[in-house]
């Protein structure tokens, strides 16, 4: 019995006090895009509570949060083009393999002020480290693309880091609000929560919800999609159409 009490009195050490869990929802689990949609935004809110199981019936922080909204992965590529003999062409390019369409972060902080740049790279969380991954073979080459990529991709609000945009309400209660552009991929999104303290990850959880088009405007994406072919044809038959109705029409 004595040969286990310093055993005993060890594993008490180790055991962590408390553990801590997120309860988190999305204000909206689908957003429709319609002949008027001129963007949304969604708010981000949870709680921390102590997890099922744990002893003390209170979590106590400081905490902080980091949410990724992702959109739907598509392959992107990149080119960069430079005049050759007087004429622009296309001398580099680079192949992004299932690359966000759209990738908000969203921090209680500074990045870099609530967990290391190890922690940040493992969990893959700033846009960076999407092109790192999204690269088959990283070069400098590509990694150079990729930050244009990035960067042509903030201009149009489908990539952005906002290092203010999740607020504590109370020690444990936070809400964040996302905006999706004009022009928001259509499909699904997942956003996802980290939960830090004293830099360390200590919980996470996703959350989903969907952009979709609906009526004329799904009607003619689902025909380009499925009948490409015919959907052309009727573009063009449309197209003669209008122009020979705008010849009659100004001849008069």
């Amino acid at each position: 019995m004595r040969q286990l009490l310093p055993l005993l009195a060890l594993l008490a050490v180790a055991s962590p006090v408390q553990a801590e869990r997120l309860v988190s929802m999305v204000s909206r689990e689908e957003v429709a895009i319609t002949s008027s949609f001129a963007g949304e935004t969604l708010t981000l809110f949870g709680n921390v509570e102590p997890d099922v199981g744990a002893a003390d019936t209170a979590v106590q922080g400081p905490y902080h949060i980091i949410i990724t909204v992702t959109g739907p992965l598509q392959d992107r590529v990149a080119r960069h083009s430079q005049p050759v003999f007087g004429i622009w062409m296309n001398t580099e390019q680079a192949v992004f393999r299932n690359f966000p369409s759209y990738y908000h972060v969203l921090a209680s902080a500074p990045l870099g002020d609530i967990t290391s740049q190890d922690e940040l790279d493992a969990l893959a969380i700033t846009p960076e480290d999407q092109v790192a991954q999204s690269v088959p073979a990283p070069t400098l080459q590509g990694i150079r693309l990729g930050n244009e990529l990035i960067r042509l991709m903030t201009e149009k609000n489908h990539v952005a880091v906002n290092p203010t945009a999740v607020v504590f309400r109370s020690n444990t209660l936070y809400a964040a609000q996302v905006t999706l552009p004009s022009d928001v991929p259509p499909g699904p999104y997942l956003a996802h929560t980290y939960l830090f303290k004293n830099s360390a990850l200590i919980a996470e959880r996703s959350e989903g919800f969907s952009v979709r088009k609906i009526g004329f405007e799904r009607f003619l994406g689902q025909s380009a999609t499925d009948l490409p072919l015919l959907y052309g044809i009727v573009c063009v038959a449309l197209a003669l159409f209008t122009g020979w109705l705008g010849g009659v029409v100004f001849r008069r």
